[in-house]
């Protein structure tokens, strides 16, 4: 999936240990084979070569998957969209960009992006891009889901406690051997080498979408390398957004979404989850937190 994997278990010996973390990578490779739209002979990749051709049958779990990805864009009107691997990269941040795209170049580079074009056939489990040149790309879920079936394959197989992070993406369950909850740190944007804060997990989620790496800067305003796939312009406002809750995928995706939408309407689309809280840290450096933040049971302070 492009990204990187670290994964903690506890068992009761190495070997136990190692079977399991064979297991988990295997897993994750499977996913990978799925819903990698990099690797040419995945099922989403024979999707997007056959934009505006012909239906594409895909297995149920793909199926499903894209889906919830096409719902969690309806509910954000675009700002989430799986459809934004189709975007032209017109964006630079190597510091190779002296000056911004022109308005025009903006508008073009997102004129193959759009989820109201992707057809779902349940009864035959296919998948229709109606434009050519459309794609279809789970970068902004594919970790977290992930994470997600590796924590419920070892729990199946009896490994009660563990943490799967991919890429910061991070499905937990159990505790550490001394008995205490898993603690996550999350960064400060402004010191990458410093925690902003620490919070303990036990069963649950959390995921971080942040800006604070990539960005360009024009006439004092900080651009990110996240974009908006409804616009095709870089997000402003926040540089980091932390999601906890019971479920990565869905972490993932509300973790994007809130970066996208910004500190006003990511609240009020996180009012829909209340499974779900959050930590925002706006580009001056402002803490900003959903007012369910402390409340839920399976996170402390």
């Amino acid at each position: 999936m492009g990204g990187r994997f670290d994964i903690t278990i506890v068992a009761n010996d190495s070997l136990t240990a190692e079977k399991n973390i064979d297991a988990v990578i295997a897993e994750i490779t499977r996913i990978e084979y799925l819903i990698s739209d990099w690797k040419p002979n995945t099922q989403i990749s024979e999707v997007n070569r056959n934009a505006g051709i012909q239906p594409v049958k895909v297995d149920k779990e793909v199926f499903e998957l894209t889906k919830r990805a096409i719902h969690l864009s309806e509910l954000t009107n675009g700002g989430f969209d799986i459809s934004f691997a189709a975007m032209d990269r017109i964006w630079k941040f190597d510091d190779s960009m002296t000056e911004m795209p022109s308005a025009e170049a903006i508008k073009k580079s997102v004129e193959k992006v759009g989820y109201k074009n992707i057809i779902l056939d349940s009864v035959q489990s296919t998948i229709f891009l109606k434009l050519k040149g459309m794609k279809i790309g789970f970068g902004a879920l594919g970790e977290g889901y992930a994470t997600d079936k590796c924590r419920a394959l070892m729990l199946s197989k009896g490994i009660n406690a563990g943490i799967v992070n991919g890429s910061g993406d991070m499905s937990t369950w159990g505790k550490q051997p001394n008995g205490k909850p898993w603690k996550i740190g999350i960064t400060n944007p402004f010191h990458p080498d410093k925690l902003l804060k620490a919070v303990t997990l036990e069963k649950g989620a959390v995921t971080t979408s942040g800006s604070y790496e990539k960005f360009v800067v024009f006439n004092g305003k900080r651009y990110s390398h996240i974009i908006n796939p409804a616009t095709g312009y870089p997000v402003t406002g926040l540089c980091s957004v932390t999601v906890f809750g019971p479920n990565a995928e869905t972490a993932n995706g509300l973790s994007t979404s809130l970066m996208v939408l910004g500190k006003t309407a990511g609240l009020d689309l996180l009012k829909q989850f209340p499974d779900y809280s959050c930590l925002m840290i706006t580009d001056e450096g402002k803490v900003v937190k959903s007012k369910n933040f402390r409340s839920q049971k399976s996170i402390r302070d």
